[in-house]
């Protein structure tokens, strides 16, 4: 069988969410190439060589020039913050190994469109970490709407609440600060609903939007890992991000749109929700019952109306079939491994994988807008970028 030895750069949250997928995606699919997780890498020796030993790499690298100079690495993994990711992406390009880069795909449009065009121009394949196109009911409401089941698409509402930040003795994490993350809950949370409208209603056309930082400086951080972060209560930094932001939008289809993301939500820990109608009916999904779909019919009888919940976990539910009996649902991990299912099959097949860094442009290019709307307090006409 093929091999496809892989690079991943990132230790921490993504970087061993995205290490467990390769690791168990061989045991419940039948790939046409076997990833090998070749090297780990990250900047602090010792973290990186107990991190590798632990996920399961064969090797470590304390740099990334190091990585993309070896041989024996085929696809590079990039699970940096933000701010890395152009200067790697357009080295890995350059060095003609395939990538598959974790949202935000940059900082800014600009970085995005020069990351999508070093990717072309090298002819490698490039993926963008929108993992939760990959949940099987999102896959679900996919199918529904392509065949008509809810008609004409009309309305799209999407909220992604967290409260990670709520206290103000929460430190200033890398997250909160613009010139690494690009921006807050705007590219880290609703990106993932940018992308889910993209994909199950159409482009978007123009953005009206708001933000507002709640808590304006933050102790600095003695540690991070993940998510969580500890300070010895030292010096106060600026938190240059916004802490929430919510945008109103048009498709160019004519359907309209909202989302809402906030990292200041008590008690909402990854409250990530869509609800889509239509001229014939509508559909729910909450990833806090990430196996459940809900839908409403008009074409049911008027004495049995009302939203029904798909229990998606029947074979023939996308990804399903390599998992459990009927019933017994998966988590939030399955959908890295059905990320790098896809990618995996993609490169052995020589084909594009999806969603591409076209998608993450164009995500790209309506976060830059709310943006710029919050900043102007105008409508903003999203662009159309080509190569």
């Amino acid at each position: 069988m093929k091999q496809i030895n892989v690079g991943l750069i990132g230790y921490k949250f993504m970087g061993k969410a995205h290490s467990h997928a390769y690791k168990d995606v061989g045991m419940f699919f039948d790939l046409p190439a076997q990833p090998v997780m070749k090297a780990l890498c990250g900047r602090d020796e010792a973290g990186v060589k107990e991190a590798a030993a632990k996920f399961g790499w064969e090797s470590y690298e304390t740099s990334w020039e190091a990585l993309l100079q070896r041989e024996d690495i085929d696809l590079v993994d990039i699970t940096a913050p933000s701010d890395a990711h152009r200067e790697i992406v357009e080295a890995a390009a350059q060095a003609g190994k395939h990538v598959f880069c974790e949202k935000p795909l940059a900082l800014n449009l600009e970085d995005s469109v020069a990351m999508w065009r070093a990717a072309e121009k090298a002819g490698i394949k490039h993926m963008v970490g929108f993992n939760y196109r990959r949940v099987p009911a999102v896959q679900l409401a996919k199918r529904l709407i392509d065949e008509g089941a809810i008609g004409e698409i009309r309305h799209f509402r999407g909220t992604y609440l967290q409260d990670f930040i709520v206290d103000p003795d929460f430190p200033l994490v890398w997250r909160l600060k613009r010139e690494i993350a690009g921006s807050g809950p705007l590219g880290d949370l609703a990106s993932h609903l940018i992308d889910i409208a993209h994909f199950l209603v159409g482009d978007i056309g123009e953005v009206i939007g708001m933000e507002k930082t709640f808590i304006k400086e933050r102790q600095i951080p003695s540690s991070m890992t993940g998510l969580s972060a500890t300070s010895k209560g030292g010096a106060m930094g600026k938190v240059t991000v916004e802490d929430a932001t919510n945008f109103l939008f048009q498709f160019d289809n004519g359907a309209l749109g909202s989302i809402e993301a906030s990292r200041m939500c008590p008690g909402r820990k990854n409250y990530q929700t869509f609800e889509i109608n239509g001229s014939e009916g509508s559909l729910s999904f909450s990833f806090e019952r990430m196996n459940e779909l809900e839908f409403f019919s008009r074409s049911d009888a008027s004495y049995a109306q009302g939203f029904r919940t798909i229990q998606v976990t029947e074979p023939e539910h996308a990804y399903v079939e390599a998992w459990w009996p009927p019933g017994h649902v998966i988590g939030y991990e399955h959908t890295f491994i059905h990320e790098v299912k896809d990618l995996i099959e993609a490169i052995a097949a020589d084909k594009m994988p999806q969603p591409s860094f076209a998608d993450g442009v164009k995500c790209q290019a309506v976060v830059d807008s709310v943006i710029e709307s919050a900043k102007t307090r105008r409508w903003v006409e999203v662009p159309k970028v080509t190569l």
